[in-house]
């Protein structure tokens, strides 16, 4: 249950990663990692859906083809939670790039290259509640 040291991180399993049908790998190591999945669903995301997600990226010279490759095909979105979430699951992911990534990391193991990294991750506690109030606006996340 939550507590005062709980966090919220956002999993995306992004396209690559369910297209390649990782999905049930990946969820393993989230149960395996001690974290909480709150809610999960599969869906296709929306453009408009995709662009607000990134919209902080929105200036930057990648954010039209990270939208297209977050609507190319499904993806799995689960809201996370356990103690030191944020930081716990970034170790579990490794580095954004699957090439500088850590042996052991979902983004080495299931990633191929910097864009296709097979999962997200919040990167901060303000984030996690952020990102994961985006996909589940339902949830009572303890604020």
């Amino acid at each position: 249950m939550a507590n005062e040291a709980t966090e919220w991180t956002l999993c995306i399993i992004k396209p690559d990663a369910v297209s390649r049908k990782h999905q049930a790998q990946i969820l393993q190591r989230i149960i395996d990692e001690d974290f909480e999945i709150v809610a999960l669903r599969q869906e296709q995301l929306s453009r408009p859906v995709a662009e607000g997600f990134y919209a902080v990226h929105r200036e930057r010279p990648f954010f039209a083809e990270l939208v297209e490759f977050m609507v190319r095909g499904p993806v799995v979105l689960a809201a996370l939670r356990r103690k030191d979430a944020v930081a716990h699951w970034r170790k579990v992911i490794g580095a954004t790039d699957p090439l500088k990534a850590e042996a052991g990391t979902l983004r080495k193991q299931f990633g191929s290259d910097i864009s296709s990294n097979a999962v997200h991750g919040s990167d901060s506690p303000e984030n996690g509640l952020r990102e994961t109030a985006y996909f589940f606006p339902g949830y009572d996340l303890g604020r």
